[in-house]
């Protein structure tokens, strides 16, 4: 999988903004409104990081009438070539930043409502809505950037390995 897009918001209901790169930072991605604590749901329902895949807008924009480019999926990471379900609950690395996919992202109604496009909710929904993640360690990625898988959170075994190589034993 890869970085094909990158969008970020300074506060609710903003246009997203389209950048090359991007700091993962504790909370978020920096100049992001859910990172500042300006988004929608705001402390209730945050995604420090969201995905998507780009296969998923295009086959909305295949089948449907409704604009799901420049950010209107008001997503922050548009990914291509992987299903981003496969990152949940899995720590991967992107650019020089580790996240760990949290959950899936279903799409609301305040979707509709910032876009001024009604079906986005539902064209959005099963399964097409992406994935939250949150970031464990900062760093930073850009457009182009490859997504790799470093391990599996549910692997009790792995875990164990990968803890001791970061503490060196």
């Amino acid at each position: 999988m890869r970085v094909e897009d990158i969008y970020v918001a300074e506060a609710a209901g903003e246009p997203m903004q389209r950048v090359e790169s991007v700091r993962a930072v504790s909370g978020g991605l920096e100049g992001d409104r859910y990172c500042t604590g300006r988004g929608h749901y705001s402390p209730f329902d945050v995604c420090q990081v969201t995905f998507v895949q780009a296969e998923a807008l295009e086959e909305i924009r295949d089948r449907t009438t409704l604009d799901v480019t420049d950010g209107q999926h008001r997503r922050n990471v548009v990914v291509r070539g992987g299903d981003v379900h496969d990152l949940l609950d899995h720590r991967f690395t992107v650019g020089s930043a580790r996240l760990e996919g949290t959950r899936t992202r279903p799409p609301c109604r305040y979707l509709e409502q910032v876009t001024g496009q009604d079906g986005l909710l539902r064209a959005l929904a099963d399964g097409n809505g992406g994935i939250c993640a949150r970031v464990a360690d900062s760093g930073s990625f850009s457009v182009g950037d490859e997504i790799r898988d470093v391990e599996d959170l549910n692997d009790f075994e792995s875990l164990v390995a990968n803890i001791r190589e970061r503490v060196g034993r």
